[in-house]
């Protein structure tokens, strides 16, 4: 007799892929003769508790699973992309640095690091400094290791997000001829993306928004555009993310971000937040004792002490920007201010848009994996009244990331809220209103409809078939 016992998981890799409350584990539990198997009780607050027969309650301890656990169902993560996850990291980054101080200038390569606006935010909570003294301190610290260039990957979330608003738009104008043109699921997530594949497979890939993260479409533009603009091909130069999850590593590893032509990945190396804190810690520095440094503008032409952020919330504002699009864009309506129903928690809220007593769009966020199974489960009894819906794979989104830094002393919640804090104190800006994205479109993509701009911009995914064996778990 088999008795799945859920555990919590605190192994950082695992939490991080997925980002689960709790992970199941199966763990067998050998049925003694003329007794009963034991009961598990889920508490509020997540402990387990094994319920005898005699009534008794016995709290279960904590276990810790290693990515080999994993392994067993091969439905989180398998060896070859385990293995993945250790090449990258920020020694990763320090041998590449290395290698370039001892090679000939025919070998160096051109080291890019381009940094997510979540990560930036907790590591400016975690130095009690404003976003942008953290990230011109935080140019300052890469290049002091032989960085050349520091850049902020807001810059390509206008390509996301236009790209999405598009998307979403073509599959509304569509949905009578094919019946999985929506809900449109967005594809930012690569944990939820991950689930997806290896879950849910052929069915819910169609629903998936085909547009790049803005992770991979800065690897597009530093591998093309900003290649091209160095005179340089893109095997030539390194290109390093900080992002605030370990998903990001499994993302950049797969296949359909690797250019054969100069056998090279969009995106070379992912390091998190957390990582960033380690490589400081590494080289004995503090990061408020750095003195700043101008920001690169090379890529994005923004004014050298100028961030912009967008609005919409911490994991990029998607359903945000895809809504007022769409309400513009198929009903004529402007749209200035949402409002937000939450549902059984703050991780599951509605958006509706409605005339006359008709609801014309009905959109959803669904953060974290109990509201994402539920959300699958609404589709595939044909229950879902969805056309879009913003699905994160972290509770409370990527400012919440499993790679995020977390601060000793400080509950989480408090945390969290001061990582938002900072992340909403710069001034938002409209992708369609920014000029160099409109300008690249034109001059780097030839237009928006363009073969090229589908290939820097768009991506698929493939339904990945689970092994069969008698620890497979069904999520």
């Amino acid at each position: 007799f088999a008795l799945n016992l859920p555990l919590h998981c605190s192994s950082p890799p695992f939490r991080a892929l997925f980002h689960f409350q709790e992970c199941i584990k199966p763990v067998k539990v050998e049925k003694k003769p003329g007794k009963a198997a034991a009961k598990i009780r889920i508490e509020a607050d997540g402990s387990y508790f094994q319920i005898n027969q005699d009534g008794g309650a016995q709290k279960l301890e904590k276990a810790k699973i290693t990515l080999n656990d994993c392994l067993a169902c091969s439905g989180c993560i398998t060896s070859a992309e385990s293995v993945l996850i250790t090449q990258q990291s920020h020694e990763e980054l320090c041998k590449m640095l290395t290698f370039n101080k001892t090679a000939s200038p025919s070998e160096q390569k051109l080291v890019v690091v381009s940094v997510s606006p979540q990560s930036r935010a907790s590591l400016a909570a975690r130095c009690k400094m404003g976003v942008l003294e953290t990230a011109k301190k935080l140019t300052a610290f890469f290049k002091s290791l032989g960085v050349h260039y520091v850049f902020d990957t807001t810059f390509s979330r206008n390509f996301s997000l236009l790209e999405s608003q598009r998307e979403f738009v073509k599959r509304f104008r569509k949905q009578s001829e094919d019946k999985k043109a929506l809900p449109m699921l967005a594809s930012a997530c690569p944990g939820w993306i991950c689930y997806a594949e290896k879950t849910h497979g052929s069915f819910i890939i169609p629903y998936i928004s085909t547009t790049k993260s803005p992770q991979q479409v800065m690897g597009s533009l530093i591998k093309g555009h900003f290649a091209e603009q160095q005179h340089l091909t893109p095997n030539q130069i390194y290109h390093v993310t900080v992002m605030p999850c370990y998903d990001k590593k499994l993302e950049a590893s797969r296949p359909d971000f690797f250019n054969q032509e100069y056998q090279t990945r969009d995106v070379d190396c992912v390091i998190t937040t957390g990582e960033v804190l380690k490589l400081l810690e590494q080289e004995g520095v503090s990061l408020s004792d750095v003195d700043p440094a101008p920001l690169d503008t090379t890529l994005s032409g923004a004014a050298e002490e100028e961030l912009t952020s967008h609005s919409g919330g911490g994991s990029g504002g998607y359903l945000e920007h895809v809504y007022k699009y769409a309400a513009k864009e198929l009903f004529g309506i402007r749209v200035d201010t949402i409002q937000y129903k939450p549902l059984k928690n703050k991780d599951f809220q509605e958006v509706t848009l409605e005339k006359e007593g008709v609801v014309l769009l009905q959109f959803a966020l669904a953060y974290g994996f109990r509201n994402i199974q539920n959300l699958v489960q609404k589709l595939k009894r044909g229950k879902s009244p969805y056309h879009y819906v913003e699905v994160m794979a972290c509770p409370s989104g990527c400012l919440n990331g499993g790679g995020q830094i977390k601060l000793d002393g400080e509950s989480g919640k408090d945390q969290l809220q001061q990582v938002e804090r900072l992340y909403e104190s710069l001034k938002t800006t409209i992708p369609e209103e920014n000029w160099t994205v409109k300008e690249l479109y034109e001059r780097w993509l030839g237009g928006t409809e363009s073969e090229k701009a589908a290939r820097a911009l768009r991506t698929e995914y493939h339904a990945v078939e689970r092994a069969s064996t008698g620890f497979n778990i069904k999520w």
